[in-house]
């Protein structure tokens, strides 16, 4: 089975599409999904603490995993096949146990040497370098808004879509990258089946 890395934006908290995408995930037979929750308002409220409480970006971004990882705890609510796990090596136990992990980001907050501390790495960065370390073949960014099926990771940073780090991990990735909008939500299942060609594959 296709072992597919989804990375949900925070951006669709508490709206019924998220739910609706949950529930589809939870349902999914033909992959291994791992789900990578973004930081949602969790991320949110450590950016607006920094804003009125200076600190560094590394501090920050020590709490943004954290908001990541808060955000992983309540999507495990949403059905009894979820798990949250926090080490890498955990993912196929997971899925061998019939679950569906859902990345808690806890083993990054030491720090790591391919991951800079700062705001140019975000959860889609972090969820594509999940992928590369699981030698996933896909990864699906979940967005809020529809993009082009054709954009490259440079065409989606330049836009806004994804964060300034992710072409360079997408240049390390040799699976696929979609970019899933609402548009993509009547057929997501379909987008989950074999692994086709894709320009925005690095």
């Amino acid at each position: 089975m296709i072992l597919t890395v989804i990375k949900i934006g925070g951006s669709l908290c508490g709206s019924p599409r998220l739910e609706r995408l949950l529930r589809a995930i939870a349902d999914i037979d033909h992959v291994r999904p791992v789900i990578v929750a973004g930081g949602g308002p969790f991320a949110d409220a450590v950016r607006q603490v920094q804003a009125v409480m200076p600190f560094d970006d590394g501090l920050a971004h020590r709490l943004a995993l954290d908001a990541m990882g808060h955000l992983a705890e309540v999507f495990a609510t949403r059905h009894a096949r979820f798990m949250t796990v926090s080490v890498v090596e955990a993912v196929g136990k997971a899925h061998r146990a019939g679950r569906v992990p859902i990345w808690h980001p806890a083993e990054l907050r030491p720090g790591h040497r391919d991951i800079p501390e700062s705001w140019s790495i975000t959860s889609d960065s972090l969820a594509l370098w999940l992928a590369t370390r699981l030698d996933a073949e896909r990864l699906v960014l979940v967005k809020s808004v529809d993009v082009s099926p054709t954009a490259d990771a440079v065409e989606l940073a330049r836009a806004g879509h994804v964060d300034d780090a992710f072409p360079g991990f997408a240049a390390r990735f040799k699976g696929q990258v979609l970019v899933a909008g609402p548009a993509a939500d009547e057929d997501f299942i379909g987008m989950l089946g074999p692994v086709r060609a894709s320009s925005a594959t690095p």
